[in-house]
C-alpha cells in the first residue's frame, strides 16, 4: 500500500466532540447551559470549562489540552465576549488548531449580534474589544475574529424568529450530522443520527411497555444498530439481554426456542440457575418474571412468529417502561406481531460509505490521496451495504494499488460471495410462486413502475399483489413514492447469479435471459432453451436473428423486445416470423408488421403490448382469431385503423391512445370485464359502450371529430372520463354516480351538462365551454371536490357554485362575467387562481385560511382589494394586470413563508420580482422610469416614476421587507423622493442594492443599510453622491455606470474600509480624490470611458491589494510611477489610452502581473524591465501602430502563454522569443512592415495557435514549424506575399484549421494528406482533410469572408463597386482621426486586430486616413453617433 503524506495526517480520535467558547457573564447561566445539556442528551461529548476542570489546576494548560482534543469548536460570540482576553486567547489556539490540524470544525454561533459585527469590530461588539486597542495582542485578536466569521455556523437573529429553543435544536442536529463516529465502537460510522432516532422512537411510550422493530435488508446494519442503541441505555434498566442469531438458535436443536427463552431469563435476572422445561413453561416464567422487572431486551435476526410468540408473547408480559427490540428481514413478522413502531434501517450514505471503508483498508477516516478514487469505485460497487464495505475494506487492507484495480475489475463479472450467501436467506424463505416472481424482478422489472410489473406478473399466472408485497416485506424490492419497483443492486445480483450459477457456461439451461451476446448465440444456432422469460434489445441483436430464433423456444412465457424505430424491409419477414404459442407476455415496441405472424395462435396470450408499431390490424384480412385470454392489450400510437372487440372478448384494459387513423370501432357483443378504454386522439365520430356496464375509466382527450357518446344506461362504475376537445353538445351524467375525475375542457360546443343529484365521489372537475349560459353544481353539502378548474366560459350568466366545499383544495377560474366571488366557507383551500375575471369586482376569502399556500390573478381589472390577513401561510403569490389592485392587506406578523411573488401592473411597480437568494445576500434592485402622467393623480406636481423591482433574500422571511415592498408598489406613480428613499432605507438586512433607469438621485440615508456590501448605480440622470454614502462600513463593491451626468467622486472615498471593487464610467469626471489611496482592501479598480480623466493619483501604489486595474482614457499621458508599487497586481489593462507615450521604466518591478492588455497609437517602445515579469502569462499590444521593436529579452518571460500585438514599424521579432517554451498563442495582425520570422520559430513546443495576418511584407515562412507538435490553428490571412508553405507541413498531427484566404498559395504540400480532420479555409471556399481522400472535392462558399480581391483585401463592410465604397463604422464622440502616409492599397478594408480588444481600425485608403473606433459593449445609443465615409 502506499504510504500516505505525513503533512496532512488527520486526527482521528478525540476526547471530546465539542468544545464550548463563551463569555461566562453573558451566557452561562443561560444560552449555554441549555446548549450544553441538549448536546449531552444526544450523548454528544461536550467540554465547558466550569464542568470538566478539577480544582486546583492551571485552567490554560487545561484549555489548550481540551480545544485540542475536541473535533468541534462551538464559540457563541456574545455582545461581552471581545471584552475578555481569555476568550480572545481560546479562539487565537482554536483558529491555530484549524489551520495546523486536519479534523477539527469551527462552528460560530452569533447570539445577538451581527456576522459583520465580529468580522469588524463594530457596534456593540466592537465596543467590548475597543478595551484592546493598546494590547499587543490586538491585531493577532482581530485576524482570529475575522477568520472566525468565514466559517458556516448560525446567527440567532437570522434564524427561528430568534426563538431559543428551536434555534438550539438546529444547532445540535447540525452538529449530529457531522459528527462521523460513536465512541463505544470505533468502527462504527453514521451511527450517531441512526442511534437517535431509535431512542426518540422508544421514547414515545415513556410511561408503557414497547415493542420496536429494525427491519431491513441482510448486511444493512440492523444488528449493529440494536447493539449500539442497548450499549447505550441499557444501564437505565433493571435488566438486560441481547439475544443474537434468533433464526439460526431456535432452529438449531429441539430445544432452540427453549434455550433461548433461558438465557432471556438467566440475563434479566442476573442467575445463571435458572432452567425451563418446554417453550410453555418458558412463557410462563418469562411472563412471572418479566412483569416485576424494567427490562431491555434484543431479538436478533427473527424471521418466524412463534419466535416471538415464544420470547416476547405480549405486552403485558413486561412491566412498564420495558423495551424489546427486535431486528428482521421480514416486516410481516412485525406486522402480524402487532410491534409498535418498525424503523427502516437506512443504508449508510456515499460520506459515511467511504469513511467505512477507509476505516477498514487504511486505519483512518478518510482514503490516502492516492486512493481516493479507487475507494470511491469501491463505494460505488457496495452501494451503501455495511456488510460489503466491511468485507471488502478488510481484504483491501495492505493491498497495493494493482490489487485494488483487479478487485474493483472482478466484481464487475463475480458477485461478492460473502455478501451473496447473506442475502441469500431471505430469498430460500420464499415459497416457489415468490421465488419466481422475485427472479424476474432481478433479471427483468427492476425499474419498472409497479402497475406494468403487476400486468405483467399477473399474466404469466402469478398473484402479483400478494407476491410483491411479500417481497418487500422482506427487504427484497422496494417501491418508490412516486411508484417504482427497484431492489438494492446486490440484492439484484443475487437473484440473476441464481439464475445462471448452476450452469454459468450454459445459457441455454438459464431460465431468463437478459445479456446480449448469450440471447444472440442461441436465437443465431437456433439452439433448444429452457428459457421462460427473455428481454432483449433490437438494436443490440440483429433483427433476422430475433424473428428466425424464436421457433424453439416452447417454454416462453415472457417476452420483452425494445425495436428499433428505424425503418427495415419487414415484409421480407411476414412469412418467417414466429411467436411461441407458450407465450403469456408479449412487448415488443416498435414492431414493423402491419399484422400478426399467420403461425401465431396466441392462445395463452394474456397481455399484448405493441406501442408505436405499424400494426394495421390484428390478423391479416379474413382471419378472425378470438384472444379468450387477453385481458391487457396496448396498441398506441400505431397504424392502426379499424377494431373489434368481439376478438378480445376477456380484454380488461385497451389502449388506443393516439391511434390517430382509428375511424371504426366495433362492439358487437357485451364486454363485461372491460374496464380502461383509452381512445385519445382517435377519429371516431360516434362512439357507443352501451354494452360496456363495468367501465371504470374512460379517456378521449382530443378526439376532436366525436360528436355523439354513447354510454350504459346505468354506469355505477365509471370514475374517470377525460373528455377535452369533443364537439358533444350534450352530456348525461345522471346515472354516474360514482365518477371521481370528470374533465371536459376544450369542449367549445357543449350546452347542456347533467350531473347526478350527488357525486360524493367527485374530486376533480374540468368545465370549459364559451356555450354554457348557466351553471349549477349542486354536488351536495357534503360534497368531496378536491379540484374544481372552470375556464373559457365567456357567456356564462348565473354561476351557482355550493359554498360548502370542505375538500377543495385548488380553485381555477377564468370566468370573465364573474363580479363576486364568495369562497369564505372553503377552508382547506390551498391553491387560488383567477385569469381574465375582468369585471371582478368583488373577492372574498376564507377567514382562517391556514392552509392557501398559492394565488394566481391575472387581469382581473376591476378588483381593488386583496385581503390576505387570514392566509398566514401563504408561499407564492402572482398578480399580474390588476391594474385597479389599491389595497392588498396582509396577515399580522407579516407573510412569514413567502417563497415566491411576482407582480405585474402595480400602480408604482410595473413588476415586481421576489425571489430566494438561497443564502446569498438580500439584495433589491430597481429600474426606474419617467412616465407622463399618474392614472389617480394627474394633475399634481411630484415627478412620476415606475419602477421594475426585483429583490431576493433568504426566504421565507420575517424581517417584513416583502410586505414594505409591496406598500410602496401600491403607491400611485407620483415620487416624493425623500419618502421614497427613507421606504427604500427601512429595509432590514439589505446587503445589495442596484438603482438603474432615470432615478435621479441616491437615498440620501444610505448609511441606514447597515449590512449593505453592494451598491450599484446605473442611472444616467445621477449627478452626485450623497455623503451617506462614506458612512458604509461594510461596503465591498461599489459600481458607477452611465453615471453620464456625474462630474466628482467624494473627496473623502477612502473611508470606505471594506471596500475590495470600484468600477465607474463618466464623460465628466477630470481628476479621482486623493483619498482613494487608502482603500486597504481594494481589490479591483475599473475606470471605463472616463473621457476627461487626465491623470491617477500619485499614491495609487499605496492600494497594497489591488490585483485588477482597468483604465480607459483619451486624456491620460503618464501613469504614476508609484503604479510599480503594486506587488499583488495580476491584471493591468490600458485601453485606448490615445495620449499615453510611455510606461514607467521599472514597470519590471509588479512582479506578480500576470495579464498586460496595452492600447496606445503614441507609444514607440516599452521598457526593458518589463522582461523582469516572471508570472506575465498573456501580453495584449493592440493598435499600437507605432512601436518600433518589442523588447530583445522578451524570451526571459518564462511564463508567457499569450503574445498579441499589432504595429505598422516592427520589422522582426526578437530571436528570444523562441525561448518562450510555455507560449501557446502568438497573434501577429497587420504588422505591415515584418518581413521575417525567427528560424528557431519551431522551439515553441507548447505553442497551439499561431495567427500571422495582414502582415504584406513577409514572404518566408520557416521550416522549424514543422516542428510545432501541438499546433492546432494556423492563419495567414492576407499575407498576400507567402507564395508557399513548408513542404513538411503533414507533421503538425494536431493542426485542424489552416486558413490561407488573402495569400498567394495555390499548391499545398502533400504532406498535409495524412492530417486527419483538417480544416482549411481558401479564396471563396472551405476544404476539409481526411486521412483516406485528402482533401476533399466537395467545397462550399464561407459567408463570414466577405468577398475577397486578387490582392488578398477584404471588404466585408460595405459593397465593393465600381463607383466606390461605403463603409459605415460605430464611433465614439471623441475617436482621434489621424492621417497615415505608409499606405499603397486603394481598397477599403475594415481590419479587427484581436477579438479582445474590442477595437475595429478602419481604413480609408485614398485619402490616407484611419479611424480608430472602438466598440462599445452594452453602450447607451445615445452616447454613439454613426460616420459615414463615402469613397470615389
Amino acid at each position: 500500500m502506499a504510504s500516505s503524506s505525513t503533512s496532512s495526517i488527520p486526527k482521528t480520535s478525540f476526547k471530546y466532540d465539542v468544545f464550548l467558547s463563551f463569555r461566562g457573564e453573558d451566557t452561562r447561566t443561560n444560552f449555554v447551559d441549555h446548549l450544553y445539556h441538549a448536546l449531552q442528551r444526544q450523548n454528544i461529548e461536550t467540554y465547558k470549562d466550569d464542568k470538566n476542570l478539577e480544582k486546583g489546576k492551571k485552567i490554560s494548560k487545561e484549555l489548550i489540552e481540551a480545544i485540542e482534543e475536541s473535533r468541534f469548536h462551538v464559540i457563541i460570540f456574545s455582545k461581552n465576549y471581545a471584552s475578555s482576553s481569555w476568550c480572545l486567547d481560546e479562539l487565537v489556539k482554536i483558529i491555530e488548531c484549524q489551520e495546523t490540524q486536519t479534523g477539527h470544525t469551527v462552528y460560530p454561533i452569533f447570539y445577538h449580534v451581527e456576522p459583520t459585527q465580529v468580522r469588524k469590530q463594530s457596534g456593540e461588539f466592537g465596543k467590548a474589544f475597543s478595551k484592546h486597542e493598546n494590547d499587543e495582542a490586538a491585531e493577532k485578536w482581530r485576524k482570529a475574529l475575522a477568520d472566525a466569521t468565514s466559517f458556516s455556523g448560525r446567527d440567532l437573529c437570522a434564524t427561528a424568529d430568534g426563538h431559543e429553543v428551536e434555534f438550539i435544536e438546529l444547532v445540535v442536529e447540525d452538529i449530529s450530522l457531522k459528527l462521523p463516529t460513536v465512541n463505544a465502537d470505533g468502527n462504527l460510522i453514521g451511527m450517531r443520527n441512526r442511534i437517535s432516532g431509535m431512542v426518540s422512537s422508544l421514547n414515545t411510550f415513556p410511561n408503557e411497555a414497547c415493542m420496536i422493530g429494525i427491519w431491513g435488508m441482510g448486511g444493512s446494519g440492523k444488528t449493529t444498530l440494536a447493539r449500539a442503541v442497548f450499549d447505550q441505555i441499557r444501564t437505565e434498566f433493571e435488566g438486560s439481554s441481547f439475544v443474537e442469531n434468533v433464526r439460526e438458535r431456535s432452529d438449531s436443536l429441539l430445544l432452540g426456542l427453549q434455550s433461548l427463552q433461558q438465557q432471556v431469563l438467566r440475563d434479566v435476572s442476573k442467575r445463571q440457575n435458572i432452567f425451563v422445561n418446554g417453550v410453555l413453561e418458558g412463557k410462563t416464567e418469562m411472563k412471572k418474571k418479566m412483569h416485576g422487572i424494567k427490562v431491555l431486551v434484543v431479538l436478533d435476526d427473527v424471521d418466524h412468529l412463534d419466535q416471538l410468540k415464544a420470547l416476547a408473547g405480549e405486552l403485558n408480559w413486561f412491566k412498564s417502561g420495558s423495551r424489546i427490540i427486535i431486528t428482521t428481514r421480514d416486516k410481516q413478522v412485525l406486522v402480524a406481531h402487532k410491534v409498535n413502531l418498525i424503523h427502516d434501517v437506512s443504508l449508510l450514505t456515499d460520506e459515511e460509505a467511504v469513511c467505512l471503508l477507509s476505516r477498514c483498508a487504511f486505519g483512518r477516516e478518510i482514503p490516502i490521496p492516492e486512493y481516493k478514487g479507487l475507494s470511491k469505485e469501491v463505494v460505488k460497487y457496495a452501494a451503501g451495504l455495511p456488510l460489503t464495505i466491511t468485507i471488502l475494506g478488510s481484504s483491501l487492507c495492505e493491498a497495493k494499488e494493482h490489487e485494488w484495480l483487479d478487485t474493483i475489475k472482478r466484481l464487475k463479472k463475480i458477485p461478492l460471495k460473502e455478501t451473496l450467501q447473506k442475502l441469500e436467506l431471505s430469498y430460500m424463505g420464499l415459497d416457489d410462486d415468490c421465488k419466481e416472481m422475485f427472479l424476474d424482478v432481478a433479471c427483468i422489472m427492476k425499474g419498472w413502475i409497479i402497475k406494468e410489473a403487476i400486468k405483467a406478473l399477473e399474466s404469466c399466472g402469478f398473484h402479483a399483489i400478494h407476491g410483491l408485497n411479500v417481497l418487500q416485506k422482506r427487504s427484497l424490492i422496494t417501491i418508490s413514492e412516486h411508484g417504482y419497483l427497484y431492489m438494492h443492486d446486490h440484492i439484484q445480483e443475487m437473484g440473476r447469479y441464481i439464475v445462471r450459477h448452476s450452469n454459468l457456461d450454459e445459457p441455454g439451461r438459464h431460465t431468463r435471459l437478459w445479456i446480449r451476446e448469450e440471447i444472440e448465440d442461441i436465437l443465431a444456432n437456433d439452439l433448444v432453451t429452457e428459457a421462460t422469460c427473455i428481454k432483449l434489445s433490437a438494436l443490440e441483436v440483429n433483427q433476422e436473428t430475433i424473428i428466425k430464433g424464436l421457433k424453439k423456444m416452447e417454454k416462453l412465457r415472457f417476452l420483452l423486445v425494445k425495436g428499433s424505430r428505424f425503418s427495415i424491409d419487414w415484409e421480407f419477414y411476414e412469412d418467417i416470423q414466429y411467436f411461441p404459442n407458450s407465450l403469456q407476455y408479449l412487448r415488443w415496441d416498435n414492431y414493423k408488421l402491419s399484422v400478426l405472424p399467420k403461425q401465431f395462435q396466441a392462445s395463452n396470450l394474456v397481455a399484448l403490448e405493441m406501442s408505436c408499431c405499424s400494426l394495421k390490424q390484428l390478423w391479416e384480412a379474413g382471419e378472425r382469431k378470438v384472444l379468450h385470454k387477453l385481458r391487457f392489450l396496448d396498441l398506441s400510437w400505431s397504424l392502426l385503423r379499424t377494431f373489434d372487440l368481439g376478438l378480445t372478448p376477456n380484454i380488461e384494459i385497451l389502449n388506443l391512445d393516439h391511434c390517430r387513423d382509428l375511424v371504426e370501432f366495433h362492439m358487437p357483443l357485451q364486454c363485461p370485464k372491460l374496464k380502461s378504454l383509452n381512445l385519445n386522439f382517435s377519429k371516431l365520430s360516434t362512439l357507443d359502450l352501451s354494452l360496456v356496464p363495468n367501465i371504470e375509466a374512460l379517456n378521449l382527450i382530443e378526439c376532436v371529430d366525436l360528436v355523439k357518446l354513447d354510454i350504459p344506461s346505468e354506469c355505477p362504475q365509471l370514475k374517470l372520463l377525460e373528455a377535452s376537445s369533443l364537439k358533444l353538445r350534450s352530456l348525461d351524467l345522471r346515472l354516474v354516480p360514482n365518477i371521481a375525475t370528470l374533465n371536459l375542457e376544450e369542449c367549445k360546443d357543449l350546452v347542456e351538462l347533467e350531473m347526478p343529484r350527488e357525486c360524493p365521489q367527485l374530486k376533480y372537475l374540468v368545465l370549459s365551454s364559451p356555450a354554457f349560459r348557466t351553471l349549477s353544481l349542486w354536488c351536495g353539502p357534503t360534497s368531496n371536490i378536491e379540484t374544481f378548474k372552470q375556464e373559457e366560459c365567456d357567456y356564462l350568466v348565473e354561476f351557482d357554485m355550493v359554498l360548502e366545499c370542505p375538500q377543495l383544495k385548488s380553485l381555477i377560474l377564468s370566468v370573465p362575467t364573474l363580479r363576486t366571488l364568495d369562497i369564505r366557507s372553503i377552508q382547506n383551500l390551498k391553491r387560488l387562481s383567477l385569469q381574465e375575471c375582468y369585471y371582478l369586482v368583488e373577492l372574498c376569502m376564507p377567514d382562517g385560511c391556514i392552509m392557501l399556500e398559492s394565488i394566481y390573478i391575472k387581469r382581473c381589472l376591476e378588483l381593488k382589494t386583496l385581503d390576505l390577513r387570514q392566509s398566514p401561510n401563504l408561499e407564492r403569490l402572482h398578480l399580474e394586470e390588476c391594474s385597479s389592485l389599491l389595497k392588498l392587506h396582509v396577515p399580522v406578523g407579516g407573510l412569514k413563508k413567502l417563497i415566491d411573488l411576482e407582480a405585474k401592473g402595480f400602480l408604482r411597480f410595473t413588476d415586481l420580482n421576489i425571489q430566494k437568494s438561497y443564502g446569498l445576500f438580500f439584495e433589491l434592485t430597481l429600474h426606474g422610469n419617467l412616465v407622463d402622467i399618474c392614472p389617480l393623480h394627474p394633475d399634481n406636481n411630484f415627478p412620476k416614476y415606475e419602477f421594475e423591482c426585483s429583490y431576493k433574500e433568504d426566504l421565507p422571511s420575517s424581517n417584513g421587507n416583502i410586505e414594505k415592498l409591496i406598500s410602496i408598489g401600491l403607491s400611485c406613480a407620483c415620487i416624493d423622493f425623500e419618502s421614497f428613499s427613507e421606504s427604500i432605507c427601512d429595509l432590514k438586512h439589505l446587503g445589495g442594492l442596484k438603482l438603474k433607469g432615470s432615478i435621479p438621485e441616491v437615498p440620501k440615508d444610505l448609511d441606514r443599510l447597515q449590512c449593505l456590501e453592494r451598491l450599484t448605480l446605473l442611472s444616467t440622470s445621477i449627478k452626485y453622491l450623497p455623503d451617506s454614502i462614506l458612512l458604509l462600513k461594510h461596503l465591498k463593491r461599489l459600481t458607477l455606470n452611465y453615471c453620464v451626468l456625474l462630474e466628482k467622486l467624494p473627496e473623502d472615498l477612502g473611508r470606505l474600509d471594506c471596500l475590495e471593487e470600484l468600477y465607474f464610467n463618466s464623460l465628466k469626471i477630470k481628476h479621482l480624490p486623493d483619498s482613494i489611496c487608502m482603500l486597504k482592501h481594494l481589490k479591483s479598480l475599473k475606470l471605463e470611458y472616463c473621457e476627461l480623466l487626465v491623470k491617477l493619483p500619485e499614491d495609487l501604489g499605496r492600494l497594497e491589494c489591488l490585483e485588477r486595474l482597468y483604465l480607459n482614457s483619451l486624456k491620460i499621458k503618464r501613469l504614476p510611477d508609484s503604479i510599480c508599487m503594486l506587488k499583488h497586481l495580476k491584471s493591468l489593462t490600458l485601453e485606448y489610452c490615445e495620449l499615453l507615450e510611455k510606461l514607467p521604466e521599472d514597470f519590471g518591478r509588479i512582479e506578480c502581473l500576470q495579464e498586460l492588455i496595452l492600447s496606445s497609437i503614441k507609444i514607440k517602445h516599452l521598457p526593458d524591465s518589463i522582461c523582469m515579469l516572471k508570472h506575465l502569462k498573456s501580453l495584449t499590444l493592440i493598435s499600437c501602430l507605432l512601436l518600433e521593436k518589442l523588447p530583445e529579452d522578451l524570451g526571459r518571460l518564462e511564463c508567457l502563454e499569450r503574445l498579441c500585438f499589432n504595429s505598422l514599424k516592427i520589422k522582426h521579432l526578437p530571436d528570444n522569443i523562441c525561448f518562450l517554451k510555455q507560449l501557446k498563442s502568438l497573434e501577429l495582425f497587420y504588422c505591415e512592415l515584418l518581413e521575417k520570422l525567427p528560424q528557431d520559430l519551431g522551439r515553441l513546443e507548447c505553442l497551439q495557435t499561431l495567427k500571422l495576418q495582414g502582415c504584406i511584407v513577409l514572404r518566408d515562412i520557416p521550416n522549424s514549424i514543422c516542428r510545432l507538435k501541438s499546433l492546432k490553428r494556423f492563419s495567414l490571412f492576407n499575407c498576400n506575399r507567402v507564395e508557399e508553405l513548408p513542404n513538411e507541413l503533414g507533421r503538425l498531427e494536431c493542426l485542424k484549421e489552416l486558413d490561407i484566404r488573402g495569400s498567394c498559395i495555390n499548391n499545398l504540400p502533400q504532406s498535409i494528406l495524412i492530417l486527419q480532420g483538417l480544416q482549411i479555409r481558401r479564396d471563396e471556399e472551405e476544404t476539409h482533410t481526411t486521412a483516406s481522400t485528402g482533401i476533399a472535392a466537395n467545397t462550399h462558399t464561407t459567408a463570414s469572408t466577405g468577398t475577397t480581391t486578387n490582392t488578398g483585401t477584404t471588404a466585408n463592410t460595405g459593397t465593393n463597386a465600381s463607383t466606390g465604397i461605403t463603409a459605415k463604422v460605430v464611433l465614439h464622440p471623441n475617436n482621434v482621426i489621424f492621417p497615415e502616409d505608409n499606405v499603397a492599397n486603394r481598397e477599403c478594408r475594415v481590419l479587427n486586430p484581436s477579438p479582445e480588444s474590442r477595437t475595429y481600425l478602419v481604413e480609408q485608403l485614398p485619402n490616407k486616413f484611419s479611424v480608430l473606433a472602438p466598440y462599445i459593449e452594452d453602450s447607451n445609443p445615445n452616447d454613439l453617433l454613426q460616420f459615414q465615409m463615402r469613397l470615389p
